[in-house]
């Protein structure tokens, strides 16, 4: 096959495939570089403390203040005794119904006792028991 004069050799092809693969590498290298946020930001840390303790202390009392400010509450002057929660209401309900249940069981269960007590006593009245 004959050489055309634009064309190159295969040695000089391979070496610039591998200086292109070279310059690719660098290349990608920088990129990741770049892109590593928490190492730039460990970094900047190390290299200049004093900014961002004064940043990390701003931050926290910017978040103490938030979170800790006082709520403004408002009263009826009406005095309605209407509640906001009706889960907390319906919460102290339940709980009072299960201490009465607990107080009023061994009331329920006597006289339960007792009334099967007295129909068993009494026995069938006819043949089928009606």
């Amino acid at each position: 096959m004959a050489k055309r004069p634009g064309n190159k050799s295969d040695a000089e092809l391979k070496s610039q495939i591998d200086r292109s693969r070279e310059d690719l590498a660098l290349r990608l290298e920088r990129v990741r570089e770049e892109a590593d946020l928490p190492r730039k930001i460990r970094r900047s840390v190390r290299q200049e403390p004093v900014p961002w303790i004064i940043g990390a202390i701003a931050v926290g009392l910017l978040v103490t203040a938030v979170v800790t400010r006082k709520k403004k509450v408002y009263v009826d002057a009406k005095g309605g005794t209407k509640s906001k929660h009706p889960l907390l209401e319906a919460g102290f309900v339940l709980g009072a119904l299960r201490i009465a249940a607990g107080l009023l069981k061994p009331v329920v269960m006597n006289f339960v006792e007792k009334k099967f007590r007295d129909q068993m006593g009494r026995g069938r009245s006819g043949p089928k028991g009606f």
